[in-house]
Formats: structure tokens, C-alpha cells, sequence
């Protein structure tokens, strides 16, 4: 599924009045503080044309945010941000043709040796620039009153390929006599490589009876209205729609079931779904100015943009960004996620980051 939208939802949310001189701050109406709200009209008309970003999800309402703040400094760039889940994006991002390649991919999951491979045969260099954290959530139909948590072992044997689990009786002992309908994204989703692979064993490796959506908002709508629904997707989603859900707790195989918030997903305790976001670069597009200057807009206002309200992701530590900031200035390319105990490591660790 693919959906090229202009990121005007976030207009009204965070936009800054165009009249203000140069260097001042004016605090934005809905509490998004000391963003960079004014441009010299001279620097907007030296910036145009087209950047075109694509991929996750899950992503997308952070780059949305971003754009729209970005194109509100320099009117005259368009930055389109597109939909295609993290596999799609990553398709689009290595087309073959030049021309139609996208310049930034969004992605909720590191790049797989085979897209490295495919870059490398095209003569891609890609820059990897960590953005936020998330955590997957894993849902079920708010009426559920029987189940608070479910295993990693509980999961695998539910999404399992060939799994024959359709009732929830057969879950666990003691579960009810209630058919089990599973909701999740789908397969050029970012967030069906990660879960499939940390649950299941191996990435794409899913029973094929699900409803999928690579839209979230449609996941959601489907485990609202199904008594027996299971699904997961990303936290934000459920933190926007939490009055119609029942979040579950994730116990990772030590009797400890853990749930899905800012801590556990920042330190890493709500393993093994807990996870870093990425922007992908195709270096030779920023020998573009406009691209140039969206990335590093971008990387500058991260913090405040991730942890808005209506995006409602968790920003990385200072450090981090900085770090993310350093690769961007330096060009400097490749991935961390090169050894099969990379999900387990930390950002810090992976990028080689003091804490």
C-alpha cells in the first residue's frame, strides 16, 4: 500500500507566524516550545525544490512533523513524505533508475544484508542516522478481561507460520472458548520484519491467516471492533487510540511481564520489542542544498518534534543526536547492525557513544 501525502496535519499544530525578524523565538501555541520559528525572507527564497522521503509508518509522524516545520522556514522547498512501510521505502530508495529514487528513507528497522547488497550493486552510499525510540505494541479488543500478558513463547506459537492456533482457549489454560482473529502490518512493514524476527526467529516468517494493513490506523480500527482480536504495531498508535484498546504486557521469558512506556523502552526493559527508529541518507543527494538543509533542520529539532504530543515517540539523550549530527556533517556511511547480537546491543554501544 502506498500513500504519498503533503504533511499538512501538522500545519495547524506546530506553524509560527511568518512576521517575526529574524533570530526571535516566539513560543507556538500548543506548547511545542523554543522552536525555530523565524526566517530571514532572503534565506527562504534561496532554498527550493523537491525532497522525497518514503518508508515506515511508523516513521511517518515524525518526518511529517518535521517537514511541515521545515516548510514553513523555506516555503519554496516541497518535502513529500510517503508510506510504503520500511521494505516498500527501501525498494523506492534503491530503484535503479536515478530519477526515480527517494532522497531520505524512513525506517523502523536497520537495513537488511540484502538491501546493503542491493545499494552496493548500485553504487549507493547510505548514511544511517538513528531518530527516536519505539516500542511495539502488542493489543487486544478492550472487553478482553481474561489476558494481561502473553510470553514471547505465547507469541511465537500464535504467529508462527503454520500455526494452528485459532481460539483462545488454545493460547494458554484457562483462556475461554473465543475464536482468535489476528491483526497485523504488513509484509513491507519495518514493524513485520522486527517482530517476526525477534519473536518468531526469523524475519518475514508469519502464518499467512492475518489481517494486514500497512496502515496502522486500520490495525487499530480492526482489533477495536473484534471481541477475539490480537494485533501489535507501533506504540504511538496505541498511545493515541488508548481509550479504544487493552495494552498488553510482554513477559520475555522470566515470569516478569513488562509494558511499553517511556522507560522500559529507552532502557531497554521491555524486550525483545523495544526498538531505535532510522532515517536512511543517499549520500549523493545531499550535494543538494535542500536536502542538506531538511536533514539537518531535521536532526536539530528532533527532540522537541519526537516527543510532541501528537507524535508522542521517545526522543534519543543529547549524546545520541549529536553523534547522528556527526555522521550527517561527516558523510559518514554504512550500518552498525552487521553481526546476528546487534538487536541486543545499545545505541551507545553500536555507535560507539559514551553514556
Amino acid at each position: 500500500m502506498r500513500k504519498l501525502v503533503d504533511p499538512t496535519p501538522f500545519r495547524s499544530i506546530l506553524s509560527c507566524p511568518k512576521a517575526l525578524p529574524a533570530g526571535l523565538l516566539w513560543a507556538c501555541a500548543v506548547s511545542l516550545p523554543l522552536l525555530l520559528c523565524a526566517t530571514a525572507e532572503a534565506q527562504k527564497a534561496e532554498l527550493s525544490g523537491t525532497v522525497k522521503v518514503d518508508g515506515s509508518s511508523t516513521v511517518y509522524p515524525i518526518t511529517a512533523a518535521a517537514a511541515e516545520l521545515f516548510s514553513e522556514q523555506h516555503p519554496k522547498v516541497h518535502v513529500t513524505v510517503g508510506i510504503s512501510g520500511t521494505g516498500g521505502g527501501f525498494k523506492k530508495f534503491l530503484e535503479e533508475k536515478p530519477e526515480l529514487r527517494t532522497d531520505i528513507q524512513d525506517a523502523s528497522r536497520p537495513i537488511t544484508a540484502n538491501e546493503l547488497e542491493r545499494a552496493a550493486k548500485l553504487g549507493i552510499e547510505l548514511i544511517e542516522l538513528p531518530i527516536a525510540y519505539d516500542g511495539i505494541a502488542v493489543v487486544v479488543h478492550p472487553s478482553n478481561r481474561f489476558c494481561d500478558y502473553l510470553t514471547v513463547e505465547e507469541l511465537k506459537r500464535i504467529w508462527e507460520p503454520e500455526s494452528k492456533i485459532n481460539n483462545w482457549k488454545d493460547v494458554r489454560p484457562g483462556f475461554p472458548d473465543l475464536p482468535l482473529k489476528l491483526y497485523g502490518p504488513g509484509m513491507d512493514s519495518g514493524t513485520f520484519d522486527y517482530f517476526t524476527e525477534v519473536i518468531v526467529g526469523k524475519p518475514k516468517a508469519c502464518r499467512s491467516d492475518f489481517t494486514p494493513s500497512e496502515d496502522d490506523n486500520v490495525l487499530v480500527k480492526g482489533v477495536e471492533g473484534d471481541p477475539g482480536a490480537l494485533g501489535y504495531f507501533g506504540l504511538s498508535y496505541y498511545e493515541a487510540n488508548h481509550g479504544r484498546l487493552k495494552l498488553l504486557g510482554i513477559d520475555p521469558g522470566n515470569g516478569q511481564p513488562v509494558k511499553p512506556d517511556r522507560e522500559t523502552v529507552q532502557k531497554l526493559i521491555y524486550r525483545p520489542l523495544a526498538r531505535p527508529l532510522f532515517l536512511y541518507v543517499n549520500k549523493a543527494a545531499l550535494g543538494r542544498p535542500e536536502v542538506k538543509a531538511f536533514l539537518e533542520f531535521y536532526l536539530a529539532q528532533a527532540p522537541k518534534i519526537v516527543e510532541h504530543p501528537r507524535v508522542k515517540y521517545i526522543a534519543l539523550s543529547d549524546k545520541l543526536y549529536a553523534m547522528a549530527r556527526e555522521r550527517l556533517a561527516k558523510g559518514i556511511t554504512g550500518t552498525v547492525y552487521q553481526t546476528q547480537d546487534a538487536h541486543s546491543k545499545s545505541l551507545y554501544e553500536l555507535y560507539g557513544v559514551e553514556r
